[in-house]
């Protein structure tokens, strides 16, 4: 059995586009060669120089606003970037002392709070106690009068004098 195929074509589909795309391309080109020599394109080409320019102008100008953001030092600061810097690499003791700085005032600021606290709960402890001392000393006092005195003697049988003569009042 024999294949007999007559429309045999060694070109594939591949080369097929690739002719398609390469002879768009020379259309385009002969028609942008016309258009260069009749002079229409100069206004074209003028106005992409422009714009182009335009848009380096405004990459230059973001380019230069970042670079100004970024070297600020609020933005070094607070993002971190300031640690990396050549510069600043001799800072870092004065870093690390800052930093040192301020957890031992913390620390200082909570332990003077706890020790405040404190206080003030001894303060309330020694007023309570001293109003104590205020109450037993005026129960003290009521039971030691003078007829708690006679009557406590009279209990015992102790006789009491009282002195021949007034007792005088000592002024301080």
């Amino acid at each position: 059995m024999r294949y007999e195929d007559t429309e045999f074509d060694p070109a594939t589909d591949a080369d097929r586009e690739a002719a398609a795309r390469e002879a768009e391309l020379a259309r385009k080109i002969r028609r942008e060669v016309l258009r260069v020599q009749r002079g229409e394109a100069d206004d074209d080409l003028r106005a992409d120089r422009e714009a182009e320019q335009e848009q380096r102008a405004e990459q230059e100008r973001a380019a230069r606003m970042e670079r100004r953001r970024k070297s600020s030092f609020l933005w070094l600061l607070f993002s971190g970037n300031i640690l990396v810097r050549e510069s600043f690499s001799g800072y870092y003791r004065y870093l690390i002392y800052m930093a040192v700085t301020f957890f031992v005032s913390i620390f200082v600021m909570f332990t003077a709070l706890h020790l405040d606290m404190k206080y003030t709960r001894l303060e309330r402890e020694v007023q309570l106690l001293r109003e104590r001392s205020v109450r037993l000393q005026e129960q003290s006092f009521r039971s030691t009068t003078h007829s708690a005195v006679v009557r406590a003697l009279a209990e015992r049988g102790i006789p009491l004098y009282d002195p021949a003569a007034p007792g005088e009042i000592i002024e301080e």
